[in-house]
């Protein structure tokens, strides 16, 4: 291992870890193909997670407790790919990290299924403030669009272009991939609802079985977690203003 590797991991520890302490890996996070959703993150949404997913943990299924803590990023790179070109034409283009692992007892058969190609899909969470149609250029998040992305309209196809990534929250080990290139996976059951279920979960440290419940309940508990997430950001007035940001998961490999 680099000593500039063992370098930069120790920053994020307590105590100087030596190379057989540690298991290091690399993974693809996230790039700019157009995904399953006829989404894509901008080449300078890339460059602005690359900041933010440093010291980030890796955690499973996006579920926010601690027990479910895995790993941590402690470097991340931009990578470029001149012989592929992506559907929008833009050269391929991804955001690449590396973790590590404090090696334990317990953690011995997770580190197999990684080496064994078995635990390798993950998804990252992050919150974008834009989202550019591409035949409008309208931002969906603050004006209205008509356009369906993956339909063509004249020689224009239907795609929208995640941008001003403003947080990164975390990134998951999930199970079934989607993105082309990055093996994205994505939900699509009640898909908006459980994104923003899932985020306020994330920041009021609930612990409800959100992948089990209807659309109603998701409705219903997003409506208490919102009224939590104030009185948090504001103890004094559970009429503080109300972070709309949407909350994006991708996934990479």
């Amino acid at each position: 291992m680099e000593n500039n590797l063992l370098k930069k991991l120790n920053e994020f520890t307590r105590r100087e870890f030596k190379e057989d302490e540690v298991y290091i890996f690399s993974v693809i996070l996230c790039d700019n193909e157009t995904d399953r959703d006829n989404e894509k993150f901008s080449l300078s949404a890339l460059s602005e997670m690359k900041k933010l997913f440093i010291g980030k943990t890796g955690i499973f299924d996006h579920n926010a407790k601690t027990s479910n803590q895995t790993a941590r990023i402690f470097d991340t790179e931009i990578v470029s790919d001149e012989t592929k070109i992506t559907k929008s034409g833009e050269v391929y283009t991804c955001l690449k990290a590396t973790a590590y692992m404090v090696r334990t007892k317990s953690n011995e058969d997770l580190i197999k299924e990684i080496e064994g190609g078995i635990k390798k899909e993950v998804s990252v969470s992050c919150r974008a403030e834009k989202r550019i149609c591409s035949v409008c250029s309208s931002d969906t998040l603050s004006s209205s669009c008509s356009h369906r992305g993956g339909k063509k309209y004249g020689d224009k196809e239907c795609y929208f272009t995640l941008s001003d990534i403003s947080d990164a929250y975390e990134w998951s080990f999930v199970a079934v991939p989607a993105q082309v290139n990055a093996g994205v996976t994505k939900s699509s059951e009640n898909e908006e609802l459980l994104k923003k279920a899932t985020r306020l979960c994330f920041l009021t440290g609930d612990n409800s079985d959100i992948k089990n419940m209807s659309e109603t309940e998701l409705s219903s508990l997003c409506e208490t977690l919102e009224k939590k997430t104030k009185k948090i950001k504001n103890p004094d007035s559970v009429n503080s203003h109300d972070d709309n940001s949407p909350y994006m998961m991708k996934r990479g490999r």
